[in-house]
């Protein structure tokens, strides 16, 4: 990365530095709150394997981009075990679980309706 100052003189970034933005963008991503920032990389932790991406929006959205490992028959299996983890990290909500495919198309939400208990598969 190059950049010029206003009295026309080159200096070149180092590449750890330029790097820094890029770590904590994606840091970032994984939720918009502290707490779903932190559920986010917990999700990513402990689902290797399956979920290549995740992230949490105002606490009662998760959203999971599944691996190619991930078996058509399965999605709603791991759907249900999202929803009933995420419902222990953030009771008494609705929530919603947004799953999508490697190629990032959505392919299954599930919403928790915590009035009823129930979950709803689109």
């Amino acid at each position: 990365m190059l950049t010029t100052s206003a009295c026309g003189s080159a200096t070149t970034t180092s590449s750890a530095t330029r790097l820094s933005p890029t770590a904590a963008y994606s840091q970032l991503e994984r939720g918009d709150t502290a707490s779903g920032e932190s559920y986010g990389r917990w999700v990513m932790q402990t689902a290797r394997g399956l979920v290549s991406d995740a992230f949490v929006r105002d606490n009662d959205k998760l959203g999971v981009v599944i691996s190619p490992d991930v078996e058509p028959r399965e999605v709603k299996t791991l759907a249900q075990s999202l929803v009933q983890g995420f419902h222990k990290k953030f009771p008494n909500r609705d929530l919603s679980v947004l799953v999508y495919a490697p190629d990032k198309e959505l392919i299954l939400t599930a919403n928790y309706d915590d009035t009823t208990r129930q979950v709803e598969y689109q």
